[in-house]
């Protein structure tokens, strides 16, 4: 056993090496300069268009709205590397990783706008009479390389049982057992039976369940990260400086190819967001609109809200702590907990845990549909009944395994996932500027000035 975890040991730690790290941010660079860095200006107009109580939408071909699309696609993407992701990046890392966390996401923008444009245009109806898209698809019929197409699909259906299922219940019953002692297998029970409530409605249970529960867990966490730092904005300067300086500093390591502070900081952020892993773009398959694009800005607020709103909070606030020096790799699962605690003693850690409890449930909602329609392209829609129970089961094992290799497994899988999406997003690139451009004619239009 110990010989094949090195083995696990080795393949992940060459696949998310810094051929990786390049790969995904010399993506999200190369579709920033062909869409002209759109994703700054359009901004505005993407929240707005995202969370707008008006639905234009309701008469165009899709399952769910706008919002629910992105609530789908965030439900998957804050999970527990908001918490713990960023608590890794800066015990590794330094606090500089922070910064390099924002830059990935700030390119990532246009990685994820581009996902979601090729995931609406491929998009097609399945046997179901639901809407079915994503990387598969447009790999594809974009394409035209059906074997990439299926190796997409395949690490994607496997993936979704570790970093979307295993890992995030047992984040679960951890914390659940630390702080009220409840057995794991019993949360394990709990969470199964909650989780196959909502997915046996397919997506747009999924759909609705993220809509209400992504804005309350979010909001809810962010409220007390604010909480903390107002109280304490006298010492957010001091924080932000210490950020900034280190992400400059020896230890970003300019004499290698990608030094610890980078390398953390942009792995971290990848996972953080999922920006160019591929699992966002099949929720925006489903998005009811009028033109790909439009379902793209809404798309793209997702890497914006994940990292630089809710990641910024937690980071800032663990600088503000300034308890990360005493932490190491194995502790800095409860890094978080105990700098909210720092603040707010007694309180914060309760918070954070609640926080957690409810990131990975929604991961795993998310995960599930991804997975799901992976699968489906593999198999079919008979198919899908016995994955959707095989699904549930994991979430009882990953209650009480030993996760660390399961965290390896799964990183190998999504790696996998990343390198066919990334090929597709490069070289269907003028497809995404083409539309683009369509859209751009039509909000000109619409508003008598372009995007």
């Amino acid at each position: 056993m110990a010989g094949f975890s090195e083995l696990i040991d080795v393949v992940n730690s060459f696949i998310w090496g810094p051929w990786m790290l390049v790969l995904f941010v010399g993506t999200g660079l190369f579709l920033s300069l062909r869409l002209r860095f759109l994703q700054f200006p359009v901004l505005p107009y993407a929240l707005q268009l995202a969370f707008s109580p008006v639905q234009r939408d309701r008469s165009s071909k899709g399952d769910i709205s706008h919002f629910q699309a992105l609530m789908t696609a965030l439900a998957a993407t804050m999970g527990i590397g908001n918490m713990v992701g960023v608590a890794t990046a800066v015990v590794l890392g330094g606090p500089g990783a922070i910064f390099w966390m924002w830059i990935t996401a700030l390119l990532g923008m246009a990685t994820k706008y581009s996902e979601a444009v090729l995931a609406v245009k491929y998009r097609v109806i399945d046997e179901n009479g639901e809407m079915a898209g994503g990387p598969m698809y447009y790999i594809k019929r974009g394409l035209g390389c059906k074997w990439m197409a299926w190796l997409f699909a395949f690490c994607g259906a496997m993936a979704a049982f570790g970093i979307g299922n295993m890992v995030q219940v047992n984040a679960i019953a951890s914390n659940v057992h630390n702080v009220f002692g409840v057995p794991d297998w019993i949360t394990g029970v709990v969470v199964a039976i909650l989780i196959a409530l909502v997915i046996m409605g397919g997506i747009k249970s999924i759909g609705k369940a993220a809509g209400v529960l992504v804005p309350l867990m979010a909001l809810s966490y962010m409220a007390i990260g604010l909480l903390i730092m107002i109280s304490n904005y006298h010492l957010i300067p001091q924080a932000l400086k210490i950020i900034f300086t280190e992400a400059f500093c020896a230890e970003a390591g300019y004499g290698a190819l990608i030094g610890t502070t980078i390398r953390y900081g942009i792995s971290r952020g990848v996972f953080s967001n999922e920006a160019g892993l591929g699992s966002a773009p099949i929720a925006a398959a489903a998005a009811k609109t009028d033109h790909p694009c439009r379902q793209a800005l809404v798309s793209m607020t997702g890497t914006f809200l994940d990292t630089i709103v809710v990641c910024s909070v937690t980071g800032i606030v663990l600088v503000m702590a300034g308890l990360y020096p005493d932490f190491s790799e194995a502790t800095a699962v409860i890094l978080t907990s105990c700098s909210f605690d720092f603040f707010l003693p007694g309180i914060g850690s309760h918070v954070v845990t609640i926080g957690m409890i409810l990131f990975a449930y929604s991961t795993i909602l998310g995960w599930f549909y991804y997975g799901e329609k992976c699968f489906y392209y593999l198999t079919g829609y008979r198919g899908i009944k016995p994955y959707r129970f095989v699904y549930c089961f994991m979430i009882l094992v990953g209650a009480v395994l030993n996760i660390g290799i399961v965290w390896d497994i799964a990183d190998i899988f999504n790696g996998a996932m990343a390198v066919p999406n990334l090929i597709a997003l490069l070289a269907l690139s003028g497809v995404v500027v083409k539309e683009t451009k369509d859209f751009q004619k039509i909000r000109a239009a619409e508003k008598g000035k372009r995007i």
